[in-house]
Parts: C-alpha cells; sequence; structure tokens
C-alpha cells in the first residue's frame, strides 16, 4: 500500500488521538496441531477496519469478511460479518451505534436499545481480530469491566509477561484473560504496542511466529494447570472418615429397578455398605452424614464420545459424568492431564484413552498422528499401545486399504479398534477390517444412504443426513449391516444428541435439547446456542431435516431391538449434553431404566471395569451421583444433580456451577459434620 508521507502523518496522528497505534496491515495464521489451516488478514485504518479470516480444519471452519468502523475510543459503532459458520450456515450479521440507539441483528437474535454513549457489543461470528479490540476497550474501563451489548459483563486480568525470542527480534508480549461471557475464559496475547498478538493455546498467531508455537502451548498449559489446581482445590471435599449418604434409593443397573429408602456408606475411595434405611436411628459417632432427602443415588454417568479440556473436566463432573471415553485429543497433553486427576491434583472423570489416527488430505483433522505411510501408521498404533491406549480411533482420511492392518496390529497389542468410516469406503467394510465399534450415529447410516463415490470427509457426513427421511429400514442393505454387527458385536458410538443439534439447529430459536439449561448460561453461549450449522433454503429441506433425524430415533430403537450395545457420547464437553444423548434415547423409544444402564453399567462391562465400576455395590469404587426425583420415569430428572463422587470425593455441583459463572440447577444436599 502506497501513501503519500504526509498523509501517511496525518494517518499517525488521528491513529494517536484516537488512542491505538495504527498499522496497514496485521496479518495471522491459523493453526492446529503445528499445521496451518486458515488465515486472518487486518487491514487497519485509525478508524476502519477489514477483516478477512477463513479456516479449513477437518472439512469445515468458519468464513468471514467483516467490515468495522471505530470511534475515538476504540468502540465498534458500525460493523458488518458477512461468510459462513462452521458447517457452511450463511452469516450476515450487523451492529450500528448512532447517538441515543444500538441495534444488531445476528443468527441469534436481534434487538435494539437506548444507548447515549457507544456501549461494546460482543458479536455472534466475530473473527479473533475483535478479540483485541475488546482489551483495548476494558483496559481503558474502571476495573477493566465493561457491561456489553446484548447483555452481560465482560471482565479483563491480566494474567502474566512474557518474551518471545531473543536479541533485536524479541517481542515482549503481555497475557490477558478474557471471561465473563462465555463458558470459559479465552486468552489474548498483545503486544508492547497493545496490538493483537494471538490467543494463547495456538489458534492464532501472527505471521511469522509459527515457531514460537509450542512455547506458548507450554505457557497455555502452565496456565490452565494452574487454573485447574486452584479449581480442584476449592471444589473438591474429601472426607477423613466414613461418609453415610441417608435416605437415598439406588438404581441397580443389573435390574434397572430402583431399590427401597436406603444407606449407603463410602469409606476413602470404595463403597463399605449397602442397607436399608433406618429412620429415626441415628448414624454412628465419627461419621459425616448427607441426607439425600429421598432422591435417587446412580452410578456415574459415562460420556462415551469426549475430547477432553480442562475445562470440560469440572462440566463433567457438575453432570454427574464420572467416566469419559476421549476420542482423539493431544496426546503429550492428554497423559499429563490423566496423571493429574490420577493423582488427585486436578479435577474431571476417570478417562479412558483412544488414539487418534487420520489419514493425509486436504481435509485432514489436526491432532493425534498423521500418518504418511501405513509403516508410519503401525509405528503410531505401537506408541499408542506403549502409551497405555485402550484404543485407536480411525478417522475420515484414513485410506481404506489401511484399516485392516492397522486395527490387527492393534488387536495384536490388546487394543480395541474405533472410528468414523473412511470415506470411500463403507460401514460392513470397517466392521470386517476389525471395528469394536462405530463413532457416529451418522457414520453408520451413511453406508446406507449414500453412494460410495461421494466424499464423507466433507460437511456432506452432516447434510447428507437428510436423505435419511426416504430410508427403509427393512431393506437388504440395512439389514445385512445389522446381522454383520450382531455376529461381530460391533457396537456404536451414538452421539444422536450432536446429529439433533448439528440437524435441527435453527438461527434465533432454542433447540429442545438445551431449553433446560440455557437460561443458566452466559450471554455469549446462550447465542451461540441459537444459531444455525445447516443451510436450510426452503420448507422443504428444514422438513428434510426434520424427517432425517426421526430416521435416527428409528435406527436407534432399531439397534437396541436387535441387542447391538448402544454407547452413549456426545462429541461436546458441556457435560448438559450427555443429559440430551440420554434424553434422545427415550425419545426414540428406549426406557428411562434402560437408558441409565447403557450410560453406568454397560460401559464399564465393555472397559472390562464393571467389577470395580458400574453400579453401587459394596468393595466398588465410590463413583456415582445423588439426583432430586426419580430418573427411572422421568430421565429428565437427571439433570437435577446435587453431588457427584468418584473415588469417595464429592463435589457439588451448585459449586462448581458458580465457580463457571452458571446459574445452579439443584441445591447441594445437607451434611452433617462427623462428632
Amino acid at each position: 500500500m502506497i501513501r503519500s508521507r504526509t498523509f501517511a502523518l496525518s494517518l499517525m496522528l488521528a491513529s494517536a488521538l484516537a488512542g491505538s497505534a495504527f498499522a496497514a496491515t496485521q496479518r495471522f495464521v491459523v493453526m492446529a496441531n503445528g499445521e496451518k489451516v486458515g488465515h486472518l488478514t487486518a487491514e487497519v485504518e485509525p478508524r476502519a477496519v477489514t477483516v478477512d479470516y477463513a479456516v479449513n480444519n477437518n472439512g469445515r471452519g468458519p468464513k468471514a469478511k467483516e467490515q468495522i468502523e471505530l470511534d475515538a475510543q476504540g468502540l465498534p459503532v458500525r460493523w458488518a460479518i458477512d461468510g459462513s459458520s462452521l458447517f457452511g450456515s450463511p452469516v450476515q450479521e450487523r451492529f450500528t451505534w448512532t447517538p441515543g440507539r444500538a441495534e444488531w441483528v445476528s443468527q441469534a437474535d436481534k434487538g435494539k436499545v437506548k444507548s447515549t454513549t457507544p456501549t461494546l457489543y460482543i458479536a455472534n461470528d466475530a473473527s479473533p481480530w475483535m478479540l483485541g479490540v475488546y482489551v483495548k476497550a476494558l483496559l481503558k474501563a474502571p476495573n477493566h469491566t465493561l457491561p456489553v451489548l446484548p447483555s452481560g459483563t465482560m471482565r479483563l486480568e491480566e494474567v502474566r509477561k512474557l518474551t518471545l525470542g531473543e536479541g533485536a527480534s524479541a517481542v515482549p508480549l503481555t497475557i490477558y484473560e478474557l471471561s465473563g461471557i462465555d463458558l470459559e475464559p479465552t486468552y489474548v496475547l498483545v503486544d508492547g504496542q497493545g496490538e493483537l498478538f494471538g490467543t494463547l493455546g495456538g489458534g492464532l498467531i501472527r505471521e511469522g511466529f509459527e515457531g514460537h508455537l509450542k512455547d506458548l502451548q507450554e505457557v497455555s498449559q502452565e496456565i490452565a494447570i494452574q487454573r485447574a489446581m486452584e479449581a480442584q482445590k476449592k471444589l473438591a471435599h474429601r472426607f477423613k472418615t466414613p461418609v453415610r449418604i441417608r435416605n437415598v434409593r439406588v438404581f441397580d443397573p443389573s435390574t434397572m429397578k430402583l431399590g427401597e429408602l436406603s444407606s449407603v456408606v463410602v469409606f476413602g475411595d470404595k463403597i463399605t455398605g449397602v442397607m436399608p434405611e433406618r429412620p429415626g436411628v441415628p448414624a454412628p459417632k465419627g461419621e459425616v452424614v448427607i441426607d439425600g432427602q429421598g432422591g435417587t443415588l446412580v452410578p456415574g454417568l459415562h460420556d462415551m464420545h469426549s475430547h477432553t479440556t480442562l475445562s470440560s473436566n469440572l462440566f463433567y463432573l457438575a453432570a454427574g459424568v464420572t467416566s469419559t471415553r476421549d476420542q482423539g485429543n493431544h496426546n503429550e497433553e492428554l497423559l499429563g492431564w490423566v496423571e493429574g486427576m490420577d493423582n488427585g491434583l486436578l479435577a474431571g472423570p476417570r478417562i479412558v484413552r483412544n488414539g487418534f489416527l487420520e489419514g493425509r488430505s486436504d481435509y485432514s483433522a489436526r491432532h493425534g498422528f498423521i500418518p504418511a505411510t501405513l509403516d508410519e501408521g503401525l509405528d503410531n498404533v505401537r506408541w499408542y499401545a506403549d502409551h497405555g491406549y485402550w484404543q485407536i480411533k480411525i478417522y475420515n482420511s484414513m485410506n481404506p486399504d489401511w484399516v485392516a492392518p492397522l486395527a490387527a496390529e492393534a488387536h495384536r497389542l490388546g487394543m480395541g479398534v474405533t472410528g468414523h468410516v473412511p470415506a470411500f469406503s463403507s460401514p460392513d467394510r470397517v466392521i470386517r477390517d476389525g471395528y469394536d465399534d462405530i463413532a457416529h450415529v451418522n457414520q453408520l447410516m451413511l453406508g446406507w444412504i449414500l453412494d460410495p463415490r461421494e466424499d464423507t470427509r466433507t460437511p456432506l457426513r452432516l447434510t447428507g443426513m437428510a436423505r435419511g427421511k426416504d430410508l427403509d429400514l427393512t431393506s437388504p442393505r440395512v439389514q445385512a449391516t445389522i446381522d454383520l454387527m450382531k455376529a461381530k458385536g460391533t457396537k456404536l458410538d451414538t452421539t444422536a444428541m450432536i446429529l439433533e443439534r448439528l440437524m435441527l439447529s435453527r438461527s434465533g430459536q432454542v433447540q429442545a435439547g438445551d431449553a433446560y439449561y440455557i437460561d443458566h448460561v452466559p450471554i455469549a453461549y446462550q447465542r451461540y446456542r441459537k444459531r444455525s450449522f445447516v443451510t436450510v433454503n426452503s420448507p422443504q429441506e428444514d422438513a428434510d431435516y426434520q424427517a432425517g433425524f426421526k430416521k435416527v430415533l428409528e435406527v436407534l430403537k432399531l439397534l437396541d431391538d436387535n441387542n447391538i450395545q448402544l454407547l452413549p457420547g456426545t462429541d461436546d464437553g458441556t457435560g448438559f449434553s450427555v443429559h440430551r444423548e440420554l434424553e434422545v434415547y427415550v425419545a426414540a423409544g428406549i426406557t428411562p431404566a434402560k437408558t441409565l444402564r447403557l450410560a453406568t453399567l454397560d460401559p464399564e462391562v465393555y472397559f472390562g471395569r464393571d467389577h470395580q465400576l458400574g453400579s453401587i455395590e459394596r468393595g466398588k469404587l465410590a463413583d456415582f451421583i445423588l439426583v432430586a426425583g426419580d430418573p427411572t420415569k422421568d430421565i429428565s430428572k437427571i439433570r437435577e444433580v446435587r453431588m457427584t463422587m468418584k473415588g469417595g470425593v464429592a463435589y457439588y455441583p451448585a459449586e462448581i456451577y458458580q465457580h463457571l459463572n452458571i446459574k445452579p440447577f439443584a441445591a447441594p444436599p445437607p451434611v452433617t459434620p462427623a462428632t
């Protein structure tokens, strides 16, 4: 960009008066697992910015063009965002402020308020470049706190300073925590001139500094682990004496029945007694007493399709989830988190680790390993075995011809095999090649719906599900797969709720699965849950998606009727989604009691740990939850978790939710200390 010296000087002066450093062009790259997956370019004028942002990771990603006009204080007064969201749904967001009024319209909502001075608007589909704008605004605000539109309060806290590089190339940075409006904080890197440098953890970084990504990831982990350790100290309740949980009815997943009023005793990490309640008889001296007040004690829930983060661990415990199966992650980080949870420094569920294996293509997902050759893939399988992983997970871009040898090596080493159905393969083929379970109900159904030549590495693996409306479940193609699953003992990791969310999301609407909690969570997450993920161009397309999801429910019931084990999973990390997955099972026609068994004991049978976990019996590990009401009659009662106990350590969801800026759903039970 060529400018006259006089014009350049005037721009610099105007920028200084506006309190913002001027830079003609700011370039960033978006990174995932050490690879570039996107870009962000900002053309910055003193009072106007144009942003070009695009991500392509795992065959999907947001894309946006932004036009932003700033006032003298650096706040947006006009803001236009055009593009598409994660799975390609159109985005056309607008915000304007004129003296006396602010107006906006987004995928999630629209509104207008009286506003005599500009108020910071938090866009629904903003690019990460706006994080720098938020930081600048909050640094000027009293106590680094500002009310924001549409509602809520954003806070800024300086976390630490650091320097990247050495000598003349060194860049001093400050790490800030942005919090208050979403489920978890965002960590933003700002340089010495107050300009955006990137986000901590590797998502966004200034172009040319990609070589420092590993250093920043290490800092990110240090901060995240420190925060998680502080949370564990604050939220975990440990007991030196026996704990007697009185006035509860225990759900037995073996019989799928609720017992009479009982007491359950825990000492250390084990259940030491389950006996009938004796009303009016005081507890033995020296015991902590927790009054269940007639509630239900249920073995800990499972999410059989998670991708662990340190923040998701708290959400899981609050939701009553005591065990998860991690279906792909950053390998080294996951090992460290598991160690921290095993030694009690970090809060979180028990994690069964699966090792991610992806093929190389333009659509590759970037975590775990992406082998370039079959021999390299076999070495990756051995790495996972040596590090104690339970299964390998094979993904979309894997060469179908490699599946059988990779599965054979995993089985030889004592591991199982799960995954997506690779593009241009089929469910029947991967089952024959050695899959022990298939990940996602759509991955199973697409084999019945699509032409084998269609590419499921793209969003077609979601959008193609609309064709499911015409699927004949009595057809030879469907029956052949079901017969094969029965013969091989193949299971299905369902993640039905994520299909519901992706297929049935509509702009500005709250889905049934989100209605229970939506008013309890911060505003940014409320708006996120009101966006559309698929493009719906006509009433017929809407009807096709609705009918396609009804077919998903029919498939769940068909599989259950054929005694094919369903593994409740979510591919989400909020905990709320586990509850919805169980509600979807019941909507499909599976009884609440059977659904609870599928979420508690049956996963432990699959893991081979049912001698220790999965039911509430003397001698087993104390992993269970206290819920208000009877979830065997109304599965939605599983949402009202009053206490989660994992290995004898109690967590009260009300305390966790308050820590996470979420309004609690159920009060903790009364606790009487030992006398």
